[in-house]
């Protein structure tokens, strides 16, 4: 079920220099009709495929409560934004959740708008990426997709249905069907949870990851060369946050929180290197498993809303 954007959610302080923007100021309502091509920010109000994995629901309300927490920042963009409103899952018909969101996605891509999505449950990723892969079939553009979750699971789980932990095995099961390359690398992989039998099937899959403990200030070098490796053959980049590859302390209300996880600053660091080298290829990204039920004082929420702004301000000038 698809509902317009609530414009009630975008309040906050104005300041008294006129040129001086915030997030409530500078958006508005997407529309069908033919607008300039913007950031569209879409919520997918789900916590289904939490609630079959067996994890900690409440991510259905993630959407408007980050909303609330963008509001009030500054808004530093050159392009329009836009709000494309909420998908919800209703009695818990996942599949159809995910075939809508797909639908919307591709035809957000065919307005030239860059999709911001915000969850809900991981399970969002699947409808992210079919969205894409639509967009870019309907196109002819059938070069290799590259997706890259920061995430501590592979979300490579074997079930009778899909879940929060299926994403990406949908993913890679599409791409088969499709006879489309797999293009997977997983980052901020936690030993302690992913079973033998994920480490193994993302062997099987040759996905390509980095460990949470590899994730640091000392091995930012390496960090940098993989990716650079990974994206340099993709037509068009897939960016994913499932907001548990962050320490527990920062993010609190997700649903598997971490106990080690990886830091914010490696975190940022790593989001600003991928918009750079994927440039205009990077068409798509989503911020899953915000849980307003278990946040403390809006921490988590405040981080969401810091990397939504990240991923869309214009890059740092790098000097010459």
């Amino acid at each position: 079920m698809y509902k317009v954007a609530d414009m009630d959610l975008w309040a906050g302080r104005i300041d008294a220099e006129s040129s001086s923007l915030r997030w409530h100021q500078a958006i508005s309502p997407w529309t069908e009709e033919p607008q300039e091509p913007g950031v569209a920010l879409l919520g997918v109000a789900s916590d289904e495929g939490v609630k079959r994995n067996q994890g900690r629901i409440g991510a259905a309300a993630g959407p408007d409560t980050i909303r609330t927490h963008l509001a009030s920042l500054a808004y530093h963009q050159n392009t329009p934004l836009y709000d494309a409103g909420n998908i919800y899952c209703v009695q818990g018909d996942l599949e159809t959740l995910q075939q809508q969101q797909a639908t919307r996605i591709c035809q957000l891509l065919e307005q030239n708008h860059f999709p911001l999505v915000i969850g809900g449950g991981h399970e969002i990723a699947y409808g992210s990426f079919s969205g894409l892969e639509q967009y870019l079939s309907l196109n002819q553009k059938n070069g290799p997709i590259g997706i890259i979750n920061f995430d501590a699971h592979f979300d490579l789980r074997h079930a009778d249905k899909p879940t929060s932990g299926t994403p990406f095995l949908q993913i890679a099961n599409h791409c088969q069907q499709r006879d489309i390359p797999f293009h997977y690398l997983c980052l901020g992989i936690s030993d302690s949870a992913n079973s033998a039998t994920l480490f193994a099937t993302a062997e099987e899959l040759n996905v390509q990851n980095l460990r949470d403990s590899e994730l640091n200030s000392w091995q930012l070098d390496r960090s940098e060369q993989q990716l650079k490796k990974f994206i340099h053959p993709c037509q068009a980049i897939y960016l994913s946050i499932d907001l548990d590859v962050l320490p527990a302390a920062t993010a609190p209300g997700v649903s598997a929180p971490a106990a080690r996880g990886v830091s914010q600053e490696i975190l940022e660091w790593l989001l600003t290197l991928i918009r750079s080298l994927a440039g205009k290829r990077l068409k798509i990204a989503d911020i899953a498993e915000y849980n307003p039920r278990y946040d403390i004082d809006g921490r988590t929420a405040r981080v969401a809303a810091r990397l939504c702004h990240l991923l869309t301000r214009p890059l740092p000038r790098t000097k010459s």
